[in-house]
């Protein structure tokens, strides 16, 4: 007999990725389908995936395990958030009712709003402030359905207002469910204050922020955004190069607003992921599937930002590309910490199937943050992570766009939220 914790049964359906790698091409959308299921959880971990009468049959409940009926919901893995800009102070929420009514965002930028309200804010905001944003951000996160969060830097610009972000993801994550996975992004835009001399902010973040990324051990990736009016191809390649010398993985803000050649700088690089790709180009995607570099899709940023331009989910997906879905959650062009809500412009706007979506947004964006070994699916061995959503089956995640109908969420092993109810965490 399985000795278990934790078991629940009363799934209607059980869907989930299987593997400890990535999924791509005709795989991606390939889900194991159990009805009438059942999984158990001892040690954190699921330890029986199976249906009902095999549950009934294999698994039994130590002294004080507990029971939960999930009432014919559906259990999918809980989600992988591969790409947030968590650490931050301040909102913009009437720079968007400006966008919305015809202002422009260089115009607004000009007058000092934009990223840069937000780098003052951040920079103005104290360790302990910034911290406390982290945590409350996991709660919602963990609440709808995420149990494991990549969190970039990016809004110092400083080498002590970027450390100060990482210790606060530090400081935020510690004890909480939700496993966070830190990424520098100092090089995510030149600060007005350094604006006429690049060269000098560049060696900056090369030769003074990241060894103390380094030294402190506060990040586990570099990011670099790659654009005309961030950091030129040449520069991210300077910056990229030093992190991997570091001992850092890298990854890639990469053709979000013109084909600039990043998705093929992060296929050269081997980089774990190249992020948007809204314009790459067919040369860069090709190169991205040959060397196994994720393609980050975030759907909901450009709905939020009205682009013109879909995102390129089926024609990752057709190429072989690794494709990942996440939110881009940031004060700026994705205030939402939903991946349920990128998993549906992912599907309605950027071509995937909705299984395709569920891959994306657990193994294969766990993958792309090196934990597929140990997270993204609902296998044995695997992390006790798994949401039960109200629903009769995986479709309706999508097919009902627009409401969250997550029951009870597991992180591993534990329920940290129950219809609607959050436990403490």
């Amino acid at each position: 007999m399985i000795q278990a914790e934790f078991g629940i049964v009363g799934l209607r359906e059980l869907a989930t990725p299987e593997g400890k790698g990535p999924r791509t091409g005709n795989e991606l959308g390939r889900l194991r389908i159990v009805e009438d299921a059942a999984v158990a959880i001892s040690g954190g971990r699921f330890v029986f995936v199976g249906t009902r009468d095999e549950y009934r049959a294999k698994v039994r409940l130590a002294d004080g395990g507990r029971e939960l009926d999930a009432g014919g919901g559906t259990a999918l893995p809980a989600f992988v958030d591969a790409h947030t800009h968590l650490p931050f102070a301040g909102w913009r929420e009437t720079e968007f009712d400006e966008r919305l009514r015809g202002a422009t965002y260089s115009e607004i930028a000009a007058r000092g709003g934009g990223i840069l309200s937000t780098v003052a804010r951040t920079r103005e905001a104290s360790l302990e402030q910034l911290s406390r944003n982290v945590r409350e951000r996991l709660d919602a996160m963990a609440a709808l359905g995420t149990g494991i969060v990549e969190a970039k830097s990016g809004y110092g610009l400083t080498p002590d207002d970027e450390l100060k972000q990482l210790e606060a993801i530090r400081q935020g994550a510690e004890g909480h469910p939700v496993e966070i996975v830190p990424t520098f992004l100092g090089a995510h835009t030149v600060p007005m204050e350094l604006r006429e001399n690049r060269e000098r902010y560049l060696l900056q973040v090369i030769r003074e922020m990241l060894p103390r990324v380094e030294a402190s051990g506060l990040a586990e990736y570099a990011d670099v955004f790659v654009d005309e009016h961030a950091f030129k191809l040449d520069e991210a390649r300077m910056v990229l190069e030093s992190a991997l010398e570091r001992g850092l993985g890298v990854r890639v803000h990469a053709d979000q607003l013109a084909d600039d050649g990043g998705a093929r700088l992060a296929a050269e690089l081997g980089a774990a992921s190249a992020d948007h790709l809204e314009y790459a180009s067919d040369a860069g995607i090709e190169a991205m599937a040959r060397a196994g570099t994720c393609g980050v899709l975030l759907p909901a940023a450009s709905f939020f930002l009205r682009c013109d331009v879909m995102p390129p989910g089926r024609k990752l997906a057709d190429a072989g590309v690794p494709v990942v879905v996440a939110s881009d959650f940031n004060p700026g062009t994705c205030p939402s910490e939903s991946v349920a809500t990128a998993i549906w412009f992912a599907c309605l706007n950027g071509g995937l199937g909705v299984d395709e979506a569920i891959t994306a947004a657990t193994l294969n964006a766990a993958h792309s943050l090196g934990r597929a070994a140990d997270a993204g699916s609902i296998e044995v061995g695997k992390r006790g992570d798994l949401v039960i959503h109200d629903m009769p089956n995986r479709y309706h995640l999508v097919y009902r766009f627009g409401v969250s109908r997550i029951g009870t969420v597991v992180l591993g092993g534990q329920v940290v939220q129950s219809q609607g109810t959050a436990w403490p965490v």
